[in-house]
């Protein structure tokens, strides 16, 4: 699952995989603000990754699913960290990583949203 994850996140336009907190954990950014994190895991079975969210959503995401869990070491209003068990859909896992990497894209100025925007296969 991790793997699915990662390979998700880099097929969204400008997004990069980094490495700041360590090997152990993936960090992936977009305009060079984070937009994901995973740790990394050996196996392909159960990952997690952590998303930007909006407040609402994010209360309500965890209201109904009880793979989803206020950011881990992150704020917690904005943050959600899904444990990735097969418990949710791919398509909403996607959804969700989707929501993140607009509001962080959507939070970048105009110049670097555009600079993201305009690369050429990234």
């Amino acid at each position: 699952m991790y793997q699915k994850l990662v390979a998700y996140c880099l097929s969204k336009k400008g997004a990069v995989q980094e490495y700041p907190f360590g090997p152990e954990t993936t960090v992936m950014k977009v305009g060079g603000k984070m937009f994901a994190l995973l740790p990394v895991t050996s196996d392909d079975g159960a990952a997690s990754i952590s998303l930007k969210c909006d407040p609402v959503i994010a209360a309500n995401l965890r209201e109904q699913h009880a793979c989803v869990k206020p950011g881990y070491h992150l704020n917690k209003k904005h943050w959600n960290t899904v444990t990735a068990d097969g418990s949710l859909p791919m398509d909403d896992l996607r959804a969700m990583i989707d929501h993140s990497y607009d509001l962080v894209l959507g939070s970048l100025t105009k110049a670097a949203r555009e600079a993201v925007l305009m690369r050429i296969g990234g």
